[in-house]
C-alpha cells in the first residue's frame, strides 16, 4: 500500500514538471499584426502619410526610438502596443527594447498619401504653367523626389521652376538651358559733354532735375560723400512738384534710369550754349573682354639716352597720351543684367610744373582717375561726373607804340581777365546686341538724341523707335542647350578689368590728336 502511494506521488510530480515545461517553455507569439519576438530581429514597415499602424509584441517594451523623427513618431499605447504614424515620404529606423533582452529593428519606409501626391503635382504644373508659360518643363514624381526636365531659355526660368517644384517634395533638377551659338556682346554707347558751371550758376539751373519721379539714383565712389537731394512737393491743390539733385564738387557716378528725358535736356542745353558735347563714341566689346576709349592726344616730350661712345648724350622723342579715358570690363550676369567695371581717366598737360631736360621744356600731367563698378540692366545708363577744370586766362590789349611810354602808356593799356570753371560728364549707356546670321542686314532706326526719350516725350518717334543707333539683328541660328549644372560651372570664372599702367601708358591703337575717340583692342579674357 505504501509503495503504491509512493509511485502515485512520483507520477504526479512527474505530470506537474511536464505541464509547467509545456506551458513556459513555448515560444510567444505577437498579437494582431502577427509580428514574431527575436533577439535582435530586423523587419520592414511601410507607412503612408497621414495614416497610422499599431505594432504588438509578446513582451513589455521598456523603450522605443525613432531615428529621424521628421518621418515617423512612435507612441507606447499600452506596454504591449506600439502605435507609429508617418508624418512625410521618407525613411527612417525604429527601434523597440523589450524586458526580455530582446531588441526589435523596423526600416520604416513613409511613402506619400497618394491622392495628395497627385493633387500637389498638379498644383506644381498649374504654378509653372502660370510663371514660365513659355518654357518647355515636365514635372514627373519618382519616389519622394520631383524630377524637372525640360529646356528653359535662361538660368533665371531654372531657379524659378526649381523653387516651384520645392513645393512637392524633394526636386531634382534636370533642365537644360539655352545657350546662343554665337556669344553677345556688348555695345557701349558714350557721350563726352562739357559743361559751363559758371553760365549754369548766372541762370540757376540743375541739368540733372528731370522732375518729380524721375529723380537720379547717386552711387559714390567710396572716397568721396554722395550729393544731397532735396523735394519740394507741394499740395494738391497747388503746382506740380519739382526735385533737384545737387552735384557736388567731388568725384561721383550717377545711375539714369529708362524714361528721364535727359538725351532732350543735354540737347536744349548745348543749344543756349551751356553744354557742349565733345565727342558720341560707340564701341563694341564682347562679353568678358576689355575695351577702351581715348579722347585726347599724345604729347611728344624728349628723352635722354647715352650715345655710349663718345660720353655724349642723344635726344629721343617718345609721345605720352593725355585727354580722356574710359576703360571699361563689361560681364552678361546670370539674370541678364551688365555688370560692368569702369576706370575713367583725365589728364592734361601742366605746365605750371613743367621742368627743363636739354633745353627743352616737358610739362607735367594733371590726372584725375576714378575706378569702380556697377550692374546696370540693358538700355539704363550712368554717368561720371565731377571732373573739373578751372582755367584763368588773363589778356593784355594796348596802342603800339604809345603805350610804351613810361607812365603815360599805361593809359593805353587794358589787361581782360577771363576765368572758365567747366565740368566734364561721361555718359555711357551699355546694350546686349547679337551678330546679325549671314545675309542679313540689320535695318536702321529713325535717329533719335542720345539717351532716347521715354513714350511722353514730344520728341518721341510715332513708331516707338528706339536710338538712332542701327543694332544687329538677332541671329537667326538654332541656339544650343546645356545642363544646368554644367552652365554654372562654367560661370564661376568672374572677369576683371585690367589697367594698363594708366592713362600715360604705352596703350596704342587709339586715334591720335584732337578729340577723336577710338577703341583698343586690349582684352582680357574671363578667368575661367
Amino acid at each position: 500500500m505504501k509503495t503504491q502511494t509512493h509511485l502515485s506521488g512520483k507520477l504526479v510530480g512527474l505530470l506537474l514538471v511536464a505541464f509547467s515545461a509545456s506551458v513556459f517553455g513555448a515560444t510567444p507569439k505577437s498579437g494582431s499584426q502577427g509580428a514574431t519576438s527575436r533577439q535582435d530581429a530586423t523587419n520592414d514597415l511601410a507607412l503612408v502619410v497621414g495614416r497610422s499602424v499599431l505594432l504588438d509584441t509578446a513582451q513589455p517594451v521598456q523603450r522605443v526610438a525613432v531615428g529621424l523623427g521628421d518621418f515617423a513618431e512612435a507612441s507606447v499605447i499600452t506596454p504591449t502596443e506600439i502605435m507609429v504614424n508617418g508624418k512625410a515620404p521618407g525613411e527612417t529606423t525604429l527601434i523597440l527594447w523589450e524586458s526580455g533582452g530582446n531588441r526589435e529593428f523596423f526600416n520604416v519606409v513613409v511613402r506619400p498619401s497618394t491622392a495628395a501626391s497627385v493633387d500637389k503635382l498638379e498644383g506644381v504644373r498649374r504654378e509653372l504653367r502660370s510663371e514660365l508659360p513659355n518654357q518647355n518643363i515636365k514635372v514627373t514624381q519618382e519616389g519622394n523626389s520631383v524630377f524637372l526636365r525640360g529646356t528653359v531659355d535662361n538660368l533665371v526660368s531654372s531657379d524659378r521652376a526649381e523653387k516651384i517644384a520645392a513645393t512637392g517634395g524633394k526636386v531634382v533638377n534636370l533642365l537644360n538651358v539655352q545657350i546662343p551659338t554665337s556669344r553677345p556682346q556688348i555695345l557701349l554707347k558714350c557721350n563726352f559733354a562739357a559743361v559751363d558751371r559758371s553760365k549754369t550758376k548766372e541762370l540757376g539751373i540743375n541739368i540733372f532735375s528731370t522732375g518729380l519721379g524721375n529723380v537720379i539714383g547717386a552711387i559714390t565712389t567710396g572716397q568721396f560723400s554722395p550729393p544731397g537731394v532735396s523735394f519740394n512737393n507741394s499740395g494738391s491743390g497747388g503746382s506740380g512738384g519739382t526735385s533737384t539733385a545737387t552735384i557736388g564738387n567731388d568725384l561721383n557716378l550717377f545711375a539714369f534710369f529708362p524714361g528721364l528725358d535727359l538725351g532732350a535736356t543735354i540737347k536744349a542745353l548745348e543749344d543756349k550754349g551751356i553744354v557742349q558735347v565733345l565727342s558720341e563714341p560707340n564701341v563694341l566689346a564682347e562679353d568678358g573682354k576689355q575695351g577702351s576709349i581715348l579722347a585726347g592726344g599724345q604729347y611728344p616730350y624728349p628723352v635722354a639716352q647715352s650715345s655710349g661712345t663718345g660720353g655724349g648724350s642723344a635726344i629721343s622723342i617718345t609721345f605720352k597720351e593725355y585727354g580722356v579715358r574710359l576703360i571699361f570690363l563689361p560681364h552678361i550676369t546670370a539674370q541678364g543684367t551688365i555688370d560692368l567695371q569702369v576706370i575713367s581717366e583725365v589728364s592734361s598737360l601742366d605746365f605750371a610744373n613743367a621742368v627743363t631736360l636739354s633745353g627743352f621744356t616737358v610739362p607735367a600731367i594733371a590726372q584725375r582717375r576714378v575706378q569702380t563698378s556697377v550692374e546696370l540692366a540693358k538700355g539704363q545708363s550712368f554717368a561720371i561726373g565731377g571732373l573739373l577744370d578751372n582755367r584763368t586766362q588773363e589778356t593784355l590789349l594796348k596802342i603800339p607804340f604809345i603805350s610804351n611810354i613810361p607812365i603815360l602808356g599805361k593809359f593805353f593799356q587794358s589787361i581782360s581777365k577771363t576765368k572758365t570753371n567747366s565740368e566734364l560728364i561721361v555718359i555711357v549707356t551699355p546694350e546686349i546686341v547679337q551678330p546679325a546670321s549671314e545675309g542679313t542686314i540689320p535695318n536702321p532706326k529713325f535717329p533719335l538724341p542720345y539717351l532716347e526719350p521715354n513714350s511722353n516725350s514730344p520728341m518721341h518717334h510715332p513708331d516707338g523707335t528706339g536710338t538712332g543707333i542701327a543694332t544687329a539683328a538677332p541671329s537667326a541660328q538654332v541656339p544650343v542647350s546645356m545642363p544646368v549644372e554644367q552652365l554654372i560651372q562654367s560661370m564661376k570664372g568672374t572677369p576683371t578689368i585690367s589697367d594698363p599702367g594708366g592713362i600715360n601708358g604705352s596703350g596704342g591703337g587709339e586715334m591720335g590728336g584732337g578729340s577723336g575717340a577710338g577703341s583698343t583692342p586690349q582684352m582680357a579674357p574671363p578667368q575661367q
